[in-house]
Formats: C-alpha cells, sequence, structure tokens
C-alpha cells in the first residue's frame, strides 16, 4: 500500500515538475527586479529558466530515489520488492536456538517471529550475526546465524 502511495506522489511530483512557469511568473515584479533579473537579455533568462528547471527535475529524482528506497527498506519484509539482497543485521542481546514461535530482535530494529519447526538447541550466543534471505518464489523468508547451517522460516512482526 505504501509502496502504490509512494508511485502516485512521485507521479504527481514528476507532473509538476514538467508544468514548472519561468521564474519571471514564479517572483513577484518586485522580487524580480530586486534579484537584478530584470537585466538579463530574453535569451539569458531563457537559460536560467532551462537550468532552473533541469535542477529542479535532478533534485526531485533524487529525492524520489531516496523516499523509494527508504519505504523499500522500512518494509523489507512485510513485502518482497523483487530483490534477493539478504538483510544482514545481528541478534540484539541473547540468542538462544531457534525455536517455533520465538521472536528475534534485530540491531536494525526489525522483529521476525519464528514460524516453522527447525531447531537449533543447546545454542547460547550473545549479539550473534544474523542473514534473513527471501525465498526464490513467494514471500518466505529464512533466517541463519553466524557459524550454523540450520535456517529457521521466519516472518517479519515489526
Amino acid at each position: 500500500m505504501r509502496a502504490l502511495v509512494l508511485a502516485v506522489a512521485l507521479a504527481c511530483t514528476g507532473a509538476a515538475v514538467a508544468a514548472q512557469p519561468p521564474i519571471q511568473q514564479q517572483m513577484s515584479p518586485e522580487e524580480f527586479k530586486a534579484a537584478g533579473l530584470d537585466k538579463l537579455s530574453p535569451d539569458e533568462l531563457a537559460r536560467l529558466n532551462t537550468w532552473l528547471g533541469r535542477t529542479i527535475e535532478t533534485e526531485t529524482q533524487k529525492a524520489a530515489a531516496t523516499a523509494k528506497k527508504k519505504v523499500e527498506d522500512e518494509n523489507r519484509g512485510f513485502f518482497n520488492f523483487g530483490t534477493v539482497d539478504p538483510i544482514k543485521s545481528a541478534v540484539t542481546g541473547e540468542f538462544r536456538g531457534f525455536g517455533m514461535g520465538r521472536t528475534y530482535t534485530l540491531d536494525n530494529g526489525q522483529v521476525w517471529r519464528q514460524v516453522d519447526e527447525a531447531s537449533l538447541a543447546g545454542v547460547k550466543l550473545t549479539h550473534p550475526n544474523v542473514v534473513i534471505t527471501p525465498s526464490v518464489v513467494g514471500n518466505a523468508w529464512y533466517m541463519s546465524v553466524q557459524g550454523y547451517a540450520t535456517r529457521a522460516k521466519v516472518a517479519r512482526v515489526k
């Protein structure tokens, strides 16, 4: 849902940039004169407007890319955005192995719950590094702990 809202907002922003009026229409006649822009030739004014439009478009594209990445990063695990990049973090505090229904809080603020029966009994680690990878098909995620081959199927809860 957030991605849809973001896409609509970006489309509206893009349309607004394309419809950017010339600077002489954005400023009052007093502001235009006070800035010394009335001394520019029509060609110089046209070049200034072209540069301003290009700069606004470039900055809008940068802001849109940053916003898109933020939405994707914050929602990875809830939704699959098509990236196969793993989530790398560490479990905060102590890790006592895998067990159905256990929750794991990561340093990045994400909270994941184990949804399968994978077991890693007898393990007691402090602040271990973990990698959570998306499945090839569907929206399933698997967590592994550094130094162990066992993977547990997890679902993001926060």
